[in-house]
């Protein structure tokens, strides 16, 4: 939820009184909710609360379109910065050969190196249920190859059928 639909604007405003600031950003002291309506009328803007938890609540003065235009302007120019960290999972089984592995981890390295996280499973079938260590030496192995470019974020833990172990890009 965005922080311009919890405001409070003109008539809203209960509060027995209020600090109002100007719409200069000039302090104009502390007086009642209505007094303070009436001087953002008489400027033709719009009185909004902008720090409801204070004690006296503050209250601007300001022309309220043109402040929703802002904030959700640096809303938007927030929401692009943001960089979004895709999981990537690569399985494998507990009996694979060295050329399949080498493969995987190749992949496994593209993965990490465009920045993304890496979930890396050993999947159990059947019997191999009871051979979970070899599971954890190839996961170690995987670790231990990757760790030039690659930090462990979680140690493998068997997680039902499944081995797992996170990694993410070395800082």
């Amino acid at each position: 939820m965005s922080i311009i639909s919890d405001l409070m604007i003109n008539e809203q405003i209960r509060d027995r009184e209020v600090r109002l600031i100007g719409e200069d950003g000039s302090q104009l002291g502390i007086m009642s909710a209505k007094e303070a309506y009436k001087i953002a009328r008489e400027a033709n803007l719009d009185l909004v609360k902008i720090a409801p938890t204070a004690k006296p609540p503050v209250c601007k003065i300001i022309d309220y379109g043109k402040y929703r235009y802002e904030m959700a302007r640096k809303e938007k120019e927030a929401k692009k910065k943001q960089k979004t960290i895709e999981v990537k999972e690569v399985r494998l089984s507990p009996n694979i050969d060295v050329n399949d592995l080498n493969t995987k981890m190749n992949q496994t390295r593209k993965f990490i190196t465009s920045g993304n996280k890496v979930k890396v499973s050993v999947r159990f079938r059947g019997r191999e249920l009871a051979h979970t260590a070899s599971g954890k030496v190839i996961l170690d192995q995987f670790a231990e190859k990757l760790s030039d470019i690659a930090v462990i974020d979680k140690p493998a833990k068997l997680e039902g059928r499944s081995m797992v172990m996170f990694l993410s890009e070395k800082r």
